[in-house]
């Protein structure tokens, strides 16, 4: 039986390895030992990257709602058990949205939250 050598397999790997450093700088890009290095360290920074985006996000809409509140006179934390024991479901995205966006929308949740306390 013939021998396998492993060169195609090899180049293939390498390639894709040399193809996820592109235009990263110096030799990075060019040397694979280096290149792979990278491409690993990369890999981690991209998926811790999509965590802290989850966390930055939601961070960013309490900040929102958190500012609407305060020009309605009530403090966030209040705002949100008011919501929640008006029965009104909105998720933090949409209502950063309305507090931004409609101001006059934004001012009958708060109503309703101080209403149901």
């Amino acid at each position: 039986m013939a021998r396998v050598k492993g060169a195609l397999a090899t180049r293939k790997r390498r390639k894709k390895v040399l193809k996820l450093a592109k235009g990263y700088w110096g030799a990075k890009s060019k040397h694979f030992k280096m290149a792979k290095q990278a491409v690993m360290k990369s890999g981690n920074y991209a998926y811790i990257g999509r965590k802290q985006r989850k966390r930055d996000f939601r961070r960013l809409w309490i900040t929102r709602i958190s500012a609407g509140c305060k020009m309605n006179g009530v403090n966030y934390s209040t705002f949100m058990n008011g919501l929640k024991k008006a029965n009104i479901t909105l998720n933090r995205k949409m209502l950063s949205e309305i507090a931004v966006s409609d101001e006059a929308a934004f001012k009958a949740l708060v109503e309703k939250a101080k209403a149901a306390l």
